[in-house]
C-alpha cells in the first residue's frame, strides 16, 4: 500500500539532444574535396579501408569504416569530402590523417560527393 503523503518521484530527465556549436566552432573545421587514388582493405580490421586521397597540394592516408558498403574498386577515382584539419589518429595500428564524410541511415552509408566535378583540394563551405 502506498503512503498518500509520500513525495512523488521526480520524472526522469529528458534525453539531451545534440550539442549545439557556435558559428565560430564550425569555422574551425576545414572541409576539402579529395580524389581517392587508392583503396585497400585494412590489414587488421574487417570494417575499415585505408584510402590514399589527393587533396590538391598533398596526398593523405585516411582510414574509413565504409568497407561493408563499398567495393574498393568503386571508390578509386571518386571525389569525396574530407575534414582536412582533423588531428591524426591511429586506427587499429594505421595512422588516419583526416576523415571522409558520409551520410548514414536506413541500414546504408553514402559518401558525400560533389554533384559537379571540382579539383582536388577545393574548399567546401
Amino acid at each position: 500500500m502506498t503512503d498518500p503523503a509520500a513525495p512523488t518521484p521526480a520524472p526522469a530527465p529528458a534525453p539531451a539532444g545534440p550539442v549545439k556549436v557556435t558559428i565560430d566552432d564550425f569555422k574551425k573545421l576545414e572541409f576539402r574535396t579529395g580524389k581517392v587514388l587508392e583503396c585497400v582493405p585494412h590489414s587488421n580490421a574487417d570494417k575499415l579501408y585505408v584510402l590514399k586521397v589527393d587533396l590538391g597540394t598533398e596526398t593523405r592516408q585516411i582510414v574509413s569504416g565504409i568497407r561493408a558498403f563499398y567495393q574498393a574498386d568503386e571508390l578509386v577515382g571518386k571525389t569525396v569530402v574530407v575534414v582536412a584539419n582533423l588531428q591524426s589518429a591511429m586506427l587499429r595500428g594505421i595512422e588516419s590523417q583526416g576523415m571522409v564524410l558520409a551520410a548514414s541511415g536506413a541500414g546504408t552509408v553514402s559518401l558525400l560527393t560533389p554533384v559537379r566535378e571540382v579539383p582536388p583540394g577545393s574548399k567546401v563551405s
